[in-house]
């Protein structure tokens, strides 16, 4: 009897594996991408696909992210996707992630070959691995410290993002390197009686301007709509574009930086950065003007004409001394000594600007059409009038610079509290890549056109937010 019974719980187990085998193996095979002869598939590939998706960062996150991590460990790489490690005794939460891939946006000679320019060189992104193409994500979670925000929502949050990508090559020459960039495309805020003198308030706009918004093409500029230049509904970037003269985008859109990496021997990058009041800041706006993706700016010998070595308030603004705001070899520039026990010793040479101030620049260029300087419609001449104004009104010792102090999220500024000076993640909608060179400006190469990205994708909400990590790491700052 016991001898029947053992035999028959054989079966029944073997008639399960016959039953599960295929359906385990066409959902591996999903995931299986090798590169094809004479390039070399990763040998380990089922194993790692099998080590990812049941790994705890892992294992709760939504499919097409799930997918996504288990396509790039199947692919030759010289590391798995980042783990994701808690830096609380509770799991850190997913709330939102992007898929990239080089689609959406006009080839360039980065990602597909241009006759005459290109088309003998070897390509920085979809040339690896004889051809796969490029693909990544981009994972967001908050760390549920004690004490600190458990809202994303909440500029205060803390939060961790991880970046993966299959598929760009190691940059080798003149300092060159990637850089991940959340985008935020501005919208219209609403109507508020304005400032003494007729300036608007933080975060509004005039009955004036919203009057002049609205009236522009088929009435998209109404408050709570995403801004668009010519009154049009959006329009993202199109494969279709043709820089200089059809750019489809007509959203106004700022530019956080993730930080800059490398690629691996096996093409496959990695990057963390960390979220917070610390980094949520963006690169000096006045240096638009002179990236080269402006129609026109190149032609007219504008490239690095202006830049932000010593930090000031742009060419409108304060010009400060080069020896007193310069990179002194005694004390070095560090944008991340934000805190410290004796404010004297944090940063005061910040370059960069807190992400919503930056957005009221934005409002003041292309919005406050009636209350910010109606008769100056040079774009460049409204950019810099506006980066002056708007960073006086934190700048409390007239220095043209945003320290690290005055924009303490826990401090006031202009009669408010600095919380509003920061956009939390989750108004981040798009995220980019770009191949960047050491050109001495810190806006994205080419900004804001998108001659320069290799990737792009559009962010995914997870709400609820999920369980993405494995148990603590040894760092408890």
């Amino acid at each position: 009897m016991i001898g029947r019974m053992r035999r028959i719980t054989a079966l029944v187990s073997l008639l399960a594996l016959v039953i599960l085998f295929p359906a385990r193996l066409v959902s591996d095979t999903v995931y299986a991408q090798d590169p094809p002869p004479p390039c070399h598939p990763n040998p380990r590939a089922a194993q790692d696909r099998f080590t990812v998706r049941n790994r705890a960062d892992v294992v709760h996150l939504p499919q097409p992210l799930k997918d996504r991590l288990q396509e790039l460990a199947g692919r030759p790489h010289s590391y798995l996707p980042l783990t994701v490690f808690a830096e609380a005794d509770d799991p850190s939460q997913l709330f939102q992630y992007y898929l990239l891939d080089t689609h959406g946006f006009e080839p360039n000679v980065f990602t597909a070959r241009i006759p005459g320019i290109n088309d003998t060189a070897i390509l920085t992104a979809t040339g690896g691995n004889c051809g796969l193409p490029t693909i990544g994500s981009v994972r967001l979670v908050l760390e549920p410290k004690p004490g600190l925000p458990t809202d994303p929502d909440d500029p205060g949050a803390f939060i961790d993002i991880f970046t993966d990508i299959s598929g760009l090559f190691v940059i080798n020459n003149e300092s060159g390197w990637y850089e991940g960039w959340m985008l935020y495309d501005i919208e219209v805020p609403t109507v508020a009686p304005p400032r003494p003198g007729g300036r608007a308030r933080f975060d509004h706009i005039t009955a004036a301007d919203a009057a002049k918004l609205q009236a522009m093409g088929t009435h998209n500029n109404v408050p709570g709509n995403t801004f668009t230049k010519d009154g049009n509904a959006p329009r993202f970037p199109s494969e279709m574009d043709h820089f200089p003269d059809v750019q489809n985008n007509n959203t106004a859109t700022l530019h956080l930086s993730m930080g800059a990496y490398n690629a691996m021997q096996q093409t496959d990058v990695h990057a963390y950065w960390e979220f917070n009041y610390t980094t949520n800041w963006v690169h000096p706006l006045y240096e638009l003007p002179f990236t080269g993706g402006i129609p026109g700016s190149f032609e007219a010998g504008r490239i690095g004409r202006t830049r932000s070595f010593i930090p000031g308030s742009g060419p409108s603004g304060v010009q400060n001394d080069p020896r007193t705001y310069g990179d002194n070899p005694n004390d070095p520039r560090d944008p991340d000594r934000m805190e410290a026990e004796d404010e004297d010793q944090t940063e005061f040479r910040m370059r960069f600007i807190p992400s919503a101030l930056a957005e009221e620049i934005f409002f003041d260029v292309y919005e406050r059409l009636a209350s910010f300087e109606p008769s100056v419609t040079n774009f460049g001449q409204r950019l810099f009038d506006a980066y002056a104004y708007e960073v006086s009104l934190v700048d409390e010792n007239n220095d043209g610079v945003i320290s690290a102090e005055e924009a303490d999220i826990e401090g006031m500024s202009d009669g408010m509290s600095n919380e509003r000076l920061f956009i939390p993640a989750p108004e981040w909608q798009r995220f980019a890549v770009t191949r960047e060179i050491n050109d001495g400006i810190l806006a994205p190469r080419f900004a804001p056109s998108q001659r320069a990205w290799v990737l792009k994708g559009f962010q995914v909400v997870v709400d609820p937010s999920v369980d993405a990590s494995v148990p603590r790491d040894g760092d408890d700052r």
